[in-house]
Protein backbone atom coordinates (compact mmCIF):
# COMPACT_ATOMS: atom_id res chain seq x y z
CA UNK A 1 0.00 0.00 0.00
CA UNK A 2 1.49 3.26 -1.12
CA UNK A 3 2.11 6.36 1.88
CA UNK A 4 -0.24 8.49 2.29
CA UNK A 5 2.51 11.26 2.02
CA UNK A 6 2.59 10.45 -1.64
CA UNK A 7 -1.43 11.10 -2.68
CA UNK A 8 -1.90 14.63 -4.03
CA UNK A 9 -5.42 16.25 -3.32
CA UNK A 10 -8.27 16.55 -5.91
CA UNK A 11 -7.58 20.17 -5.58
CA UNK A 12 -3.87 20.13 -7.20
CA UNK A 13 -4.72 17.52 -9.65
CA UNK A 14 -5.53 18.57 -13.38
CA UNK A 15 -8.87 19.22 -14.59
CA UNK A 16 -10.47 16.79 -17.25
CA UNK A 17 -10.40 18.17 -20.78
CA UNK A 18 -13.71 19.83 -22.01
CA UNK A 19 -15.82 19.13 -18.76
CA UNK A 20 -15.37 15.37 -19.06
CA UNK A 21 -15.76 14.43 -15.03
CA UNK A 22 -12.89 12.49 -13.73
CA UNK A 23 -13.36 9.52 -15.29
CA UNK A 24 -10.00 7.82 -16.29
CA UNK A 25 -10.46 9.97 -19.52
CA UNK A 26 -6.71 10.05 -21.08
CA UNK A 27 -6.03 6.57 -23.11
CA UNK A 28 -2.47 5.84 -24.40
CA UNK A 29 -1.34 3.34 -26.64
CA UNK A 30 1.96 2.32 -27.57
CA UNK A 31 2.67 0.03 -31.01
CA UNK A 32 5.71 -1.29 -33.25
CA UNK A 33 5.98 -3.71 -35.53
CA UNK A 34 2.55 -6.07 -35.95
CA UNK A 35 0.88 -3.02 -34.30
CA UNK A 36 -1.46 -1.88 -37.22
CA UNK A 37 -4.02 -4.94 -37.40
CA UNK A 38 -4.06 -4.66 -33.24
CA UNK A 39 -4.75 -0.77 -33.66
CA UNK A 40 -7.25 -1.08 -36.04
CA UNK A 41 -8.96 -3.86 -34.33
CA UNK A 42 -9.30 -1.62 -31.06
CA UNK A 43 -10.42 1.84 -32.47
CA UNK A 44 -13.34 0.29 -34.32
CA UNK A 45 -14.66 -1.35 -31.25
CA UNK A 46 -14.27 2.11 -29.26
CA UNK A 47 -17.60 3.65 -29.10
CA UNK A 48 -19.11 6.78 -30.57
CA UNK A 49 -19.75 8.27 -27.29
CA UNK A 50 -16.38 7.51 -25.29
CA UNK A 51 -15.66 9.53 -22.88
CA UNK A 52 -11.68 9.64 -23.21
CA UNK A 53 -9.14 11.11 -25.58
CA UNK A 54 -7.06 8.21 -27.25
CA UNK A 55 -3.26 9.02 -28.00
CA UNK A 56 -1.62 6.48 -30.24
CA UNK A 57 2.38 6.20 -30.97
CA UNK A 58 3.16 3.58 -33.60
CA UNK A 59 6.92 3.59 -34.57
CA UNK A 60 7.00 5.11 -38.06
CA UNK A 61 9.28 5.61 -40.60
CA UNK A 62 9.32 9.73 -42.34
CA UNK A 63 6.30 8.93 -43.77
CA UNK A 64 3.21 7.80 -41.62
CA UNK A 65 -0.55 6.66 -43.25
CA UNK A 66 -1.53 5.91 -39.77
CA UNK A 67 -4.36 8.23 -39.46
CA UNK A 68 -6.25 7.31 -42.68
CA UNK A 69 -6.06 3.87 -41.68
CA UNK A 70 -7.77 4.30 -38.57
CA UNK A 71 -10.07 6.88 -39.48
CA UNK A 72 -11.51 4.39 -42.29
CA UNK A 73 -12.73 2.06 -39.07
CA UNK A 74 -12.54 3.99 -36.03
CA UNK A 75 -16.22 6.15 -35.56
CA UNK A 76 -14.29 8.64 -33.41
CA UNK A 77 -12.38 11.20 -35.15
CA UNK A 78 -9.42 10.24 -35.96
CA UNK A 79 -6.27 13.24 -36.52
CA UNK A 80 -2.61 13.87 -36.51
CA UNK A 81 -1.46 15.36 -33.66
CA UNK A 82 -0.66 19.16 -33.17
CA UNK A 83 1.59 21.03 -31.19
CA UNK A 84 0.10 23.52 -28.71
CA UNK A 85 -3.36 22.29 -29.65
CA UNK A 86 -6.57 21.24 -27.05
CA UNK A 87 -7.86 17.69 -27.52
CA UNK A 88 -11.23 16.50 -26.69
CA UNK A 89 -12.86 13.30 -25.65
CA UNK A 90 -13.98 11.29 -27.86
CA UNK A 91 -11.32 12.09 -30.74
CA UNK A 92 -7.81 9.99 -31.74
CA UNK A 93 -4.69 11.61 -31.89
CA UNK A 94 -2.14 10.10 -33.63
CA UNK A 95 1.97 11.67 -33.38
CA UNK A 96 3.27 12.66 -36.63
CA UNK A 97 6.88 11.07 -37.90
CA UNK A 98 9.73 12.29 -36.21
CA UNK A 99 8.08 13.95 -33.48
CA UNK A 100 7.65 12.27 -29.83
CA UNK A 101 3.89 13.44 -29.48
CA UNK A 102 3.58 14.37 -25.03
CA UNK A 103 0.78 15.58 -22.80
CA UNK A 104 1.24 18.37 -21.21
CA UNK A 105 -1.76 20.36 -19.14
CA UNK A 106 -4.83 20.97 -21.16
CA UNK A 107 -2.62 20.50 -24.83
CA UNK A 108 -0.71 18.67 -26.80
CA UNK A 109 3.15 19.29 -27.50
CA UNK A 110 5.73 18.05 -30.15
CA UNK A 111 8.81 17.88 -29.81
CA UNK A 112 11.89 16.64 -32.18
CA UNK A 113 13.71 15.36 -28.53
CA UNK A 114 16.52 13.06 -28.19
CA UNK A 115 15.50 9.24 -29.82
CA UNK A 116 14.66 7.12 -27.12
CA UNK A 117 14.70 3.44 -27.75
CA UNK A 118 15.80 4.19 -31.19
CA UNK A 119 12.34 5.73 -31.95
CA UNK A 120 10.90 9.04 -32.40
CA UNK A 121 8.40 9.60 -31.91
CA UNK A 122 8.86 6.92 -28.94
CA UNK A 123 6.23 4.82 -26.61
CA UNK A 124 7.88 6.04 -23.20
CA UNK A 125 7.86 9.74 -23.76
CA UNK A 126 3.84 10.15 -24.35
CA UNK A 127 3.56 7.79 -21.74
CA UNK A 128 5.30 9.42 -19.12
CA UNK A 129 3.71 12.65 -20.08
CA UNK A 130 0.31 11.36 -19.41
CA UNK A 131 1.25 9.83 -16.08
CA UNK A 132 2.78 13.47 -15.05
CA UNK A 133 -0.18 15.61 -16.21
CA UNK A 134 -3.80 13.23 -15.68
CA UNK A 135 -2.26 10.93 -12.63
CA UNK A 136 -4.80 7.86 -11.87
CA UNK A 137 -6.89 9.06 -15.01
CA UNK A 138 -5.12 7.57 -17.11
CA UNK A 139 -4.85 4.32 -19.18
CA UNK A 140 -1.83 3.13 -20.79
CA UNK A 141 -1.87 0.61 -23.54
CA UNK A 142 1.05 -1.91 -25.25
CA UNK A 143 0.48 -3.80 -28.22
CA UNK A 144 2.44 -5.61 -30.29
CA UNK A 145 6.12 -4.65 -31.22
CA UNK A 146 10.02 -5.52 -30.87
CA UNK A 147 12.37 -4.51 -28.16
CA UNK A 148 11.03 -2.78 -24.74
CA UNK A 149 9.51 1.11 -26.07
CA UNK A 150 7.06 1.31 -22.97
CA UNK A 151 7.49 -0.48 -20.64
CA UNK A 152 9.49 2.20 -18.35
CA UNK A 153 6.23 4.42 -19.51
CA UNK A 154 3.95 1.88 -17.89
CA UNK A 155 5.92 1.55 -15.16
CA UNK A 156 5.69 5.49 -14.91
CA UNK A 157 1.45 5.55 -15.64
CA UNK A 158 1.61 2.35 -12.53
CA UNK A 159 3.14 4.78 -10.09
CA UNK A 160 0.95 7.55 -10.48
CA UNK A 161 -1.76 5.66 -9.74
CA UNK A 162 -3.02 4.68 -13.62
CA UNK A 163 -3.74 1.97 -15.09
CA UNK A 164 -1.48 -0.98 -17.44
CA UNK A 165 -3.62 -2.90 -20.41
CA UNK A 166 -1.17 -5.42 -22.68
CA UNK A 167 -2.18 -6.83 -25.70
CA UNK A 168 -1.95 -11.06 -24.79
CA UNK A 169 1.60 -11.79 -26.33
CA UNK A 170 -0.08 -15.02 -27.94
CA UNK A 171 -1.94 -12.33 -29.98
CA UNK A 172 0.89 -10.51 -30.83
CA UNK A 173 2.62 -10.66 -34.21
CA UNK A 174 5.47 -9.47 -32.32
CA UNK A 175 5.88 -10.13 -28.34
CA UNK A 176 8.91 -8.93 -27.36
CA UNK A 177 7.25 -5.07 -26.19
CA UNK A 178 4.14 -6.46 -24.14
CA UNK A 179 6.46 -9.66 -22.51
CA UNK A 180 8.68 -6.80 -21.28
CA UNK A 181 5.98 -5.09 -19.82
CA UNK A 182 4.38 -8.32 -18.29
CA UNK A 183 8.11 -8.94 -17.19
CA UNK A 184 8.54 -5.31 -14.85
CA UNK A 185 5.90 -3.95 -14.95
CA UNK A 186 1.92 -4.59 -12.38
CA UNK A 187 -0.22 -5.51 -15.62
CA UNK A 188 -4.12 -4.45 -14.81
CA UNK A 189 -5.46 -6.42 -17.70
CA UNK A 190 -3.90 -8.55 -20.75
CA UNK A 191 -6.29 -9.57 -23.46
CA UNK A 192 -6.05 -10.10 -27.28
CA UNK A 193 -6.63 -7.12 -29.26
CA UNK A 194 -10.43 -8.65 -30.13
CA UNK A 195 -11.32 -7.90 -26.47
CA UNK A 196 -9.32 -4.35 -26.10
CA UNK A 197 -11.46 -1.87 -27.27
CA UNK A 198 -14.52 -2.94 -25.40
CA UNK A 199 -12.19 -3.08 -22.27
CA UNK A 200 -11.11 0.24 -22.53
CA UNK A 201 -14.57 1.56 -22.97
CA UNK A 202 -15.30 0.12 -19.99
CA UNK A 203 -12.54 1.54 -18.00
CA UNK A 204 -12.58 5.03 -19.29
CA UNK A 205 -16.49 5.03 -18.01
CA UNK A 206 -15.00 4.02 -14.00
CA UNK A 207 -14.28 6.85 -11.94
CA UNK A 208 -10.18 7.14 -11.19
CA UNK A 209 -8.35 6.20 -8.35
CA UNK A 210 -6.63 8.53 -6.44
CA UNK A 211 -3.24 9.87 -8.30
CA UNK A 212 -0.04 9.31 -6.44
CA UNK A 213 3.20 11.56 -6.73
CA UNK A 214 5.19 11.08 -9.53
CA UNK A 215 9.09 9.84 -8.63
CA UNK A 216 11.79 12.33 -9.20
CA UNK A 217 12.97 10.63 -11.83
CA UNK A 218 10.12 10.36 -13.91
CA UNK A 219 9.86 14.35 -14.50
CA UNK A 220 13.29 14.55 -15.06
CA UNK A 221 12.89 11.81 -18.10
CA UNK A 222 9.77 13.54 -19.14
CA UNK A 223 11.00 17.21 -19.11
CA UNK A 224 14.57 15.92 -21.13
CA UNK A 225 12.05 14.13 -23.96
CA UNK A 226 10.55 18.18 -23.83
CA UNK A 227 13.75 19.61 -24.21
CA UNK A 228 13.44 21.25 -21.25
CA UNK A 229 16.17 20.37 -19.87
CA UNK A 230 19.85 19.42 -21.50
CA UNK A 231 22.88 19.55 -19.38
CA UNK A 232 25.16 16.72 -18.49
CA UNK A 233 24.46 18.17 -14.65
CA UNK A 234 20.56 17.32 -14.77
CA UNK A 235 20.65 13.89 -16.60
CA UNK A 236 23.34 12.80 -13.74
CA UNK A 237 21.09 13.17 -11.12
CA UNK A 238 19.54 9.92 -13.34
CA UNK A 239 21.67 7.11 -12.31
CA UNK A 240 25.81 6.16 -11.72
CA UNK A 241 27.96 7.04 -14.97
CA UNK A 242 28.97 3.89 -16.44
CA UNK A 243 31.71 2.70 -18.64
CA UNK A 244 29.07 2.75 -21.93
CA UNK A 245 29.09 5.39 -24.60
CA UNK A 246 25.82 6.29 -26.15
CA UNK A 247 25.74 4.69 -29.97
CA UNK A 248 24.05 7.45 -31.59
CA UNK A 249 26.38 10.51 -29.89
CA UNK A 250 28.87 8.51 -28.51
CA UNK A 251 28.61 10.89 -25.28
CA UNK A 252 28.70 8.83 -21.61
CA UNK A 253 25.31 6.62 -20.68
CA UNK A 254 24.45 7.09 -17.16
CA UNK A 255 22.55 3.65 -16.14
CA UNK A 256 19.25 3.94 -14.69
CA UNK A 257 18.14 1.55 -11.98
CA UNK A 258 14.17 1.96 -12.52
CA UNK A 259 13.37 -0.98 -10.24
CA UNK A 260 14.59 -4.31 -11.77
CA UNK A 261 14.74 -2.76 -15.17
CA UNK A 262 18.05 -1.37 -16.35
CA UNK A 263 18.06 2.06 -18.54
CA UNK A 264 20.49 4.33 -20.20
CA UNK A 265 20.58 8.12 -21.03
CA UNK A 266 22.98 10.02 -22.33
CA UNK A 267 24.37 13.40 -21.57
CA UNK A 268 22.03 14.50 -24.50
CA UNK A 269 19.10 12.68 -23.62
CA UNK A 270 19.26 9.27 -26.02
CA UNK A 271 17.79 6.39 -23.92
CA UNK A 272 17.72 2.80 -24.09
CA UNK A 273 16.72 -0.47 -22.49
CA UNK A 274 19.11 -3.17 -22.12
CA UNK A 275 18.15 -5.01 -25.34
CA UNK A 276 17.44 -1.66 -27.29
CA UNK A 277 20.93 -0.80 -25.89
CA UNK A 278 22.17 -4.10 -27.40
CA UNK A 279 20.44 -3.24 -30.62
CA UNK A 280 21.74 0.25 -30.95
CA UNK A 281 25.64 -1.46 -30.62
CA UNK A 282 25.05 -3.90 -32.97
CA UNK A 283 24.30 -1.45 -35.45
CA UNK A 284 26.64 0.60 -34.50
CA UNK A 285 28.97 -2.35 -34.92
CA UNK A 286 27.70 -3.23 -38.37
CA UNK A 287 28.11 0.28 -39.66
CA UNK A 288 31.70 0.31 -38.18
CA UNK A 289 32.82 -2.76 -40.37
CA UNK A 290 30.66 -2.30 -43.97
CA UNK A 291 32.99 1.24 -43.40
CA UNK A 292 36.34 -0.48 -42.70
CA UNK A 293 35.27 -3.29 -45.56
CA UNK A 294 34.42 -0.25 -48.35
CA UNK A 295 38.49 1.19 -46.92
CA UNK A 296 40.43 -2.31 -47.58
CA UNK A 297 38.37 -2.70 -50.99
CA UNK A 298 39.54 0.74 -51.74
CA UNK A 299 43.10 0.53 -50.97
CA UNK A 300 43.63 -3.06 -52.42
CA UNK A 301 42.16 -1.35 -55.81
CA UNK A 302 44.42 1.78 -55.34
CA UNK A 303 47.22 -0.54 -54.66
CA UNK A 304 46.76 -2.39 -58.00
CA UNK A 305 46.30 0.64 -59.86
CA UNK A 306 49.50 1.87 -58.71
CA UNK A 307 51.42 -1.40 -59.23
CA UNK A 308 50.13 -1.43 -62.64
CA UNK A 309 51.30 2.31 -63.27
CA UNK A 310 54.54 1.53 -61.77
CA UNK A 311 54.98 -1.73 -64.43
CA UNK A 312 54.36 0.01 -67.15
CA UNK A 313 56.90 2.41 -66.16
CA UNK A 314 59.64 -0.25 -65.99
CA UNK A 315 59.75 0.21 -62.12
CA UNK A 316 59.00 -3.45 -61.28
CA UNK A 317 60.63 -3.42 -57.42
CA UNK A 318 58.23 -0.86 -56.29
CA UNK A 319 55.57 -2.57 -58.17
CA UNK A 320 55.58 -5.30 -56.58
CA UNK A 321 55.54 -4.05 -53.09
CA UNK A 322 52.46 -2.10 -54.01
CA UNK A 323 50.89 -5.71 -55.25
CA UNK A 324 52.15 -7.23 -51.64
CA UNK A 325 50.39 -4.06 -50.17
CA UNK A 326 47.00 -4.68 -52.79
CA UNK A 327 47.23 -8.29 -51.13
CA UNK A 328 47.39 -7.53 -47.48
CA UNK A 329 44.02 -5.12 -47.81
CA UNK A 330 42.31 -7.56 -49.97
CA UNK A 331 43.12 -9.98 -47.03
CA UNK A 332 41.68 -7.59 -44.69
CA UNK A 333 38.78 -6.97 -46.51
CA UNK A 334 38.43 -10.90 -46.82
CA UNK A 335 38.60 -11.01 -43.01
CA UNK A 336 35.95 -8.37 -42.73
CA UNK A 337 33.44 -9.73 -45.24
CA UNK A 338 33.39 -13.08 -43.19
CA UNK A 339 32.71 -11.69 -39.72
CA UNK A 340 30.11 -9.45 -41.58
CA UNK A 341 28.82 -12.77 -43.34
CA UNK A 342 28.53 -14.51 -39.96
CA UNK A 343 26.40 -12.31 -38.03
CA UNK A 344 23.51 -12.36 -40.73
CA UNK A 345 20.29 -12.18 -39.31
CA UNK A 346 17.51 -14.95 -39.68
CA UNK A 347 13.99 -14.02 -39.35
CA UNK A 348 12.31 -16.38 -36.96
CA UNK A 349 8.26 -17.41 -36.78
CA UNK A 350 7.33 -14.91 -34.67
CA UNK A 351 9.18 -12.05 -36.56
CA UNK A 352 12.01 -10.94 -34.42
CA UNK A 353 15.34 -11.57 -35.58
CA UNK A 354 17.93 -14.12 -34.95
CA UNK A 355 21.90 -13.59 -35.22
CA UNK A 356 23.56 -16.74 -37.09
CA UNK A 357 26.84 -17.86 -37.22
CA UNK A 358 28.48 -20.33 -39.80
CA UNK A 359 29.79 -22.22 -37.59
CA UNK A 360 26.16 -22.97 -35.69
CA UNK A 361 24.87 -23.21 -39.27
CA UNK A 362 27.34 -26.18 -39.70
CA UNK A 363 26.26 -28.05 -36.65
CA UNK A 364 24.17 -30.88 -37.12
Amino acid sequence: MADDRNRISPARETSSPQGVARNRFIIVIGASAGGVEPLKQIVSDLPADLPAAVFVVLHVGQVSYLPGILARVATLKTSVARNGAGFKAGNIYVAPPGFHLLLHGDHMMLRRGPRENLARPAIDPLFRSAALSYGASVIGVLLSGSLSDGTAGLRAIKAVGGLAVVQHPKDTLVPSMVESALHYVEIDHCLPAAKLGGLLARLAAEPAGETLRAPPTVRLEAAIAAQEHSTMENEARLGELSVFTCPECHGPLWEVEDGDMLRYRCHTGHAFTADAMMEAQAIEADEILWSLLRSHQQRAAFARRMAERERTMDRSELAAELGRRAMEYEADAALIGSILESRRVQVTGNGSVDEESNHKEGKG
